[in-house]
């Protein structure tokens, strides 16, 4: 088991770190760092160089969270420490990509994709929904609905997967994304 898991984690961080969003973009003529808040995910690939660019990125960064982590638990039997250390990997390899020397993206889409690949379908309806309900009705800035989001994520992990690894890997997620996602804001 310590074997499959350490593999798997070496794999996720590896596959998370592949900026698809970035390099996509450029191999379009578009540059993700020169477009809104320069993040290299898949927002600033449709707006650097078009939708079918940004909606191929937003696939492939859901994917190489997803992968790792339903190989890890579904087909490999990964669980405990390990599953967690596999969820946590894809997720700092965005944030913290090598490629980008060290300057990754936030690392939301990714998160979709970790979390699917361990629940299925509910995680990424339930974070869905709430970023959805966040913007569109109570029109939270997108680093609040992301808080909210990964707040209901952590409500629903203790109802339906309960233990301290699956707590550890949110845990270290939602660190990851609100330290990616929550700049200080210059005074106007």
């Amino acid at each position: 088991m310590a074997l499959r898991g350490l593999l798997m984690t070496v794999v996720g961080f590896f596959s998370g770190s592949l900026m698809f969003s970035a390099w996509l973009a450029r191999l379009a003529g578009g540059d993700v760092r020169r477009v809104g808040d320069g993040n290299p995910g898949p927002v600033s690939a449709f707006r650097s160089a078009g939708p079918i660019v940004g909606s191929i990125a937003l696939l492939l960064d859901f994917l190489k969270g997803w992968l790792p982590v339903a190989a890890a638990y579904w087909l490999l039997g990964v669980r405990g420490w390990w599953l967690a250390a596999s969820i946590v990997a894809p997720v700092l390899g965005h944030a913290f990509s090598p490629f980008l020397r060290l300057r990754g993206g936030k690392a939301i889409t990714t998160t979709f994709g970790v979390w699917s690949g361990l629940t299925l379908w509910e995680a990424p309806c339930l974070l869905g929904g709430v970023l959805a309900l966040c913007k569109l009705v109570f029109r939270l800035r997108d680093d609040w609905s992301t808080l909210v989001a990964l707040a209901c994520l952590f409500a629903y992990l203790l109802w339906r997967h309960p233990g301290p690894a699956l707590v550890a890997a949110w845990t270290v997620n939602a660190t990851v994304v609100s330290f990616k996602h929550l700049k200080p804001r210059s005074a106007s």
